[in-house]
C-alpha cells in the first residue's frame, strides 16, 4: 500500500517521542492501533459488501438468462404442441372423411358377417376377412385325479 522502510517508521517513531512525550505516547499509540483496527474492519466489510453486489448483480443476470431460456422453451413447445394439434385434427377429418366416403359404397372383396353366426366378438379379424381358418376345437384336458 505505502512504500514506507523500517528507517523511515523509526524516523516516525522517534519524532512522535519527541513531540508527544514519554508519558502520552502508549495511549497515543493504543488509540491509533484502535482506530487502524476499525478502519481496517470497515475496509474489509465495504469488499464484502462490493464482491456481494458483484454477486448478486452476477445472479440477476444468470436468471434473466435462465428466465429467456425458459421462456424460448416454452414457446418451442407451444409452437410444437399447436403445430401436433393441427395435424391430429387434419388426420381426425381425413379419417372421418374416409369412414364417410367408406360407408356409403360397399367395399370389394369382403363379405357381410351374417347375424346368425357367432357374434363380432367371438370372431377375429382374420376370419371376417377370409384370411384364415378357425382353429380346431381344442379336446379338454385331461385332469389328474388327486
Amino acid at each position: 500500500m505505502f512504500d514506507i522502510g523500517f528507517s523511515e517508521l523509526l524516523v516516525c517513531g522517534v519524532v512522535a517521542l519527541v513531540v508527544i512525550g514519554p508519558e502520552r505516547l502508549p495511549k497515543v499509540a493504543r488509540t491509533l492501533g484502535v482506530l487502524f483496527g476499525r478502519l481496517q474492519r470497515y475496509v474489509t466489510q465495504v469488499k464484502a459488501d462490493i464482491n456481494r453486489e458483484m454477486d448478486l448483480a452476477e445472479l440477476g443476470k444468470v436468471k434473466t438468462e435462465f428466465e429467456s431460456a425458459a421462456r424460448s422453451f416454452q414457446a418451442g413447445v407451444q409452437t410444437q404442441a399447436g403445430e401436433m394439434e393441427r395435424e391430429m385434427r387434419e388426420a381426425q377429418s381425413s379419417i372421418e372423411l374416409t369412414l364417410e366416403a367408406g360407408t356409403d359404397r360397399p367395399t370389394a372383396g369382403v363379405t357381410p358377417v351374417s347375424t346368425g353366426g357367432p357374434s363380432a366378438s367371438d370372431t377375429s379379424p382374420q376370419l371376417e376377412l377370409g384370411i384364415d381358418e378357425p382353429p380346431a376345437a381344442a379336446a379338454p384336458r385331461d385332469k389328474p385325479t388327486g
